[in-house]
C-alpha cells in the first residue's frame, strides 16, 4: 500500500529548492513546476513575465515514515527567506513568492502550526509572509528545468546561488541527508 504524501513548496527559484530536497532522506521525487496561477499549461517565459500568477515550485513526494512534514518545512524555512514578499535574493516577482501549497487539511494545519511556532519564537527579524494555500492549477516545468543543478553544476547561477543553499542544507541538516 502506497503511504507517500505530496507537498508543494515555493521558495524562490525552483532550481535552488530542487537541489536541496533531492538530497533529503525520505524525499522520493522532486519535480519543478508552476502552481497557483490562472494560466493553463504556462511556459517558463510566461511565468517569468509575472502575468500568469503562477509560482515557481517544487512538488515533493515523500515518505512520512522516513521524514515528517514538520522536518521538511524546517528545511524549507532555513534555505529561503520567508520574510521577503515576492523576492528571493536577486530574483523578484510574484513567481518567486514564498508558499506552501497543501494537498490535505492536515498539511495545512501543520504548516500553520510551524509558522505560528517560528513567529512566537521570533526566529526571523521580520514577519513571515509565506502563503499557505491549497495546491491549484499545477503544471510541471519543462524538461530542461528538471534536475537542473545536477546537470549544470558549473553554470554561474548554480555556482553562486544554488550551491550555497545546498551547503546550508549540509551544515544544518546533516542527519537528514540521503
Amino acid at each position: 500500500m502506497d503511504q507517500t504524501q505530496t507537498i508543494t513548496l515555493g521558495g524562490g527559484c525552483f532550481w535552488c529548492t530542487e537541489a536541496v530536497f533531492v538530497r533529503v532522506r525520505g524525499v522520493l521525487d522532486v519535480e519543478n513546476g508552476y502552481s497557483n496561477g490562472q494560466t493553463e499549461r504556462p511556459s517558463y517565459e510566461q511565468v517569468c513575465s509575472g502575468r500568469t500568477g503562477h509560482n515557481e515550485v517544487v512538488k515533493l513526494i515523500y515518505d512520512p515514515v522516513q521524514i515528517s512534514l514538520r522536518q521538511l518545512l524546517g528545511i524549507f524555512f532555513v534555505i529561503h527567506d520567508p520574510t521577503t514578499l515576492n523576492r528571493q535574493g536577486n530574483d523578484s516577482g510574484t513567481q518567486y513568492r514564498s508558499g506552501i501549497y497543501f494537498s490535505t487539511p492536515e498539511q495545512e494545519q501543520t504548516a500553520q502550526t510551524v509558522i505560528a511556532g517560528f513567529t512566537s519564537e521570533k526566529l526571523f527579524d521580520k514577519p513571515i509572509v509565506t502563503e499557505v494555500l491549497a495546491l491549484s492549477n499545477y503544471w510541471p516545468a519543462e524538461d530542461y528545468h528538471q534536475d537542473y543543478y545536477e546537470n549544470n553544476p558549473n553554470q554561474g547561477y548554480c555556482s553562486f546561488v544554488v550551491a550555497p543553499k545546498v551547503a546550508k542544507l549540509r551544515k544544518h541538516f546533516l542527519e537528514l541527508l540521503k
